[in-house]
């Protein structure tokens, strides 16, 4: 019963979380950067700044769905803030450029968790199954559902792995925004702000796959 109420309330929490990172991105989308530069240019900027040119900077369709990809060399950049001079977009823009950043610095906790995506995305396809047939067979057959639980726990390990990740391309975005002026004394909270909201939604995710993770210990430990 106490690990229901603890999901239930990190369900709640996704929510306020969420909710709170939107009601941000919209208010600090309508303040304008002091130079007037678009997210891209931002983008282009910060790379340009840190050496980087093998990294191309596109345009990615919906909102909030900005990302880098290491493999394709690509930061791509969300409707909202390509081409968006807002604090907002700069926030965003720097934060995806730190992952390159971190990417061409050789950043130690980007690296291990790169080396944990080919893992996690095949435990990702198969684990609910697994833990279902582990579930309904652990009467008979409770290796399975530890062997789902073994799945599980390397996306418990993922979700915990990025949290340094997001948290350190955060900080170099704040801090390559400060010293370029492009956030001053006004718009630096705002970039703050926004980007700790965002970096909240990883740390909601990370407790809520622990939690669920030891749900299901405690599941196969009762039988």
């Amino acid at each position: 019963m106490n690990i229901w109420l603890i999901l239930i309330l990190i369900m709640v929490l996704s929510l306020i979380v969420q909710g709170m990172l939107n009601s941000r991105f919209t208010k600090y989308s309508k303040i304008p950067v002091n130079n007037g530069m678009t997210g891209a240019e931002i983008a282009m900027k910060m790379l340009h700044d840190n050496g980087i040119y093998d990294v191309q900077v596109v345009p990615t369709k919906g909102m909030l769905t900005d990302f880098y990809n290491p493999a394709a060399k690509t930061v791509a950049l969300s409707e909202g803030v390509y081409s968006s001079c807002s604090v907002a977009a700069a926030a965003v823009a720097a934060h995806e450029c730190g992952h390159a950043v971190q990417h061409a610095k050789g950043y130690a906790p980007l690296k291990f968790r790169t080396a944990l995506v080919p893992v996690v995305n095949f435990a990702s396809n198969i684990v609910q199954w697994v833990l279902l047939l582990g579930v309904l067979l652990m009467g008979v057959f409770p290796e399975l559902l530890w062997f789902g639980i073994g799945l599980f726990a390397l996306t418990t390990v993922f979700s915990f792995a990025t949290l340094p990740v997001e948290i350190n391309a955060s900080a170099r975005a704040v801090s390559w925004l400060t010293s370029t002026g492009i956030a001053d004394a006004e718009t630096r909270p705002m970039a703050i702000d926004a980007l700790k909201w965002a970096a909240y939604t990883y740390v909601i995710a990370a407790i809520g796959s622990l939690a669920t993770l030891l749900y299901y210990i405690g599941l196969a430990r009762r039988d």
